[in-house]
């Protein structure tokens, strides 16, 4: 099993003794999930630090064999002001993982798709009127920052009845910062064009790619987190959504050689490791 770089009380020093920094960091917490620290605030995206889909598949003919070993048990992330879900899929929306995080942070901004209002509030018993819900183009100010939705497609662009994202992107905007966290996509006509304007200075994207045998919604390869991100002008792009589940990964050499062909920045992450915004950006 692959280990991350540190685990719980180390990763949770790490974490605190970084608080003050000049910028900002995020911590590469497995899958698509991050840790973003900024001015001594807290954004917690996407989290998947569970078993919960190892055992919900356990027996099946799709079982989730956990590559990567937990990081830290979501009840120890005590210091979270916001913390989002882009999508309804458990690894994006696991109730195993908000329960405990919402309940060691009351206060906590839950953002997501104001199109899954009614799930996510069922799925993770909470008030219907607790969440901040997004929409393409939508956005919302929560503990210091700007959070917008931006349409992903995973596989489609999918809209309920009234025309609402079901999953979405984020971007994030913070001092003189954007990040922008796609959540599950695929690149779909016209993304680029809209995350330009936006001069994001460090892109997450998926790059576990589209394979129809998997039976699960597919998203970006490796080539195409690359050149997306040189197409939207990304100052830095890392890689997120791989060495989680044995069924669904990729390995990032094909996206770390076409980023040195583009002449694109990227970092890659092991679970758990900590990037400073200070080690690149315009």
């Amino acid at each position: 099993m692959i280990q991350p770089v540190c685990t719980d009380d180390d990763w949770l020093r790490d974490v605190e003794q970084a608080r003050g920094g000049v910028g900002f960091r995020l911590w590469w917490l497995g899958q698509s999930g991050y840790l973003v620290q900024w001015s001594g605030g807290h954004v917690l995206l996407d989290p998947y630090l569970s078993d919960s889909l190892t055992r919900k598949y356990a027996g099946t003919d799709r079982p989730h064999v956990r590559l990567t070993a937990p990081l830290v048990a979501p009840e120890r992330l005590t210091f979270i002001d916001v913390v989002t879900s882009s999508h309804n899929h458990t690894d994006h929306l696991d109730a195993e993982t908000l329960v405990p995080i919402l309940r060691a942070n009351p206060s906590a901004s839950l953002v997501i798709p104001e199109a899954n209002r009614g799930l996510v509030a069922d799925r993770l018993g909470v008030p219907v009127d607790r969440p901040v819900g997004l929409d393409d183009g939508v956005s919302a100010s929560v503990a210091g920052l700007t959070i917008s939705g931006v349409a992903a497609a995973h596989e489609a662009v999918e809209r309920d009845a009234q025309g609402r994202c079901r999953y979405l992107g984020y971007v994030l905007r913070f001092g003189p910062w954007t990040i922008y966290h796609s959540g599950d996509t695929m690149w779909y006509e016209g993304l680029a064009d809209r995350l330009r304007p936006w001069r994001v200075d460090v892109a997450l994207l998926p790059i576990n790619g589209r394979a129809p045998e998997r039976r699960v919604a597919g998203n970006l390869d490796g080539l195409q987190a690359a050149r997306l991100s040189r197409d939207i002008g990304a100052a830095v792009v890392i890689p997120c959504h791989y060495e989680m589940f044995e069924f669904n990964t990729a390995s990032p050499e094909s996206f770390v050689a076409e980023c040195r062909r583009l002449g694109q920045p990227h970092a890659v992450l092991r679970c758990g490791e900590r990037w400073d915004a200070q080690a690149s950006g315009r």
